[in-house]
């Protein structure tokens, strides 16, 4: 019984010391700088969409990485809203006249105040992470939009 408890015990701590190291890793390692770190593609809001529409595997193979890192995009094109989250970010939608889907971009917090100076019918570059293409839904019969967050505006 002994030699259980010990053995046990042993387990035990290196548990600990592993999930201890697993927390520290992932609480400690610093968040993405997407406006520092360079663009990976730049493309136009239309393009975008039907790009994701007309093929969701190939777009999410060429936009999404296999370790869960988005590519960063420059998006340009027409705004057709400008709203606030639950979260009090910004969001504005790109979509162009007579589309089914937009480009819905999500702002953080610091980056918010320079939709301020954005207005509906305005043409913008907007640089952020993608998180998921354009769809349309069969049940609800309407267009899901393609997503960035951590965006902000390209001067």
């Amino acid at each position: 019984m002994n030699k259980f408890i010990k053995w046990g015990l042993i387990l035990l701590a290196c548990g600990v010391v592993l999930g201890v190291s697993a927390y520290t890793i992932i609480m400690f390692t610093p968040h993405r700088d997407v406006q520092a770190t360079p663009t990976d593609f730049k493309i136009s809001a239309k393009t975008l969409v039907h790009e994701t529409l007309d093929d969701a595997i190939a777009s999410n193979a060429k936009y999404l990485e296999e370790d869960g890192n988005s590519k960063i995009i420059e998006v340009t094109g027409t705004v057709a809203a400008v709203n606030e989250d639950m979260n009090k970010q910004k969001t504005i939608l790109l979509k162009e006249e007579g589309e089914g889907a937009g480009v819905n971009c999500t702002f953080t917090l610091n980056t918010n105040a320079k939709v301020e100076e954005v207005h509906v019918g305005d043409k913008v570059t907007i640089k952020g992470l993608f998180k998921s293409g354009a769809e349309f839904d069969e049940d609800m019969e309407e267009y899901l939009d393609v997503n960035l967050s951590k965006c902000d505006i390209i001067k």
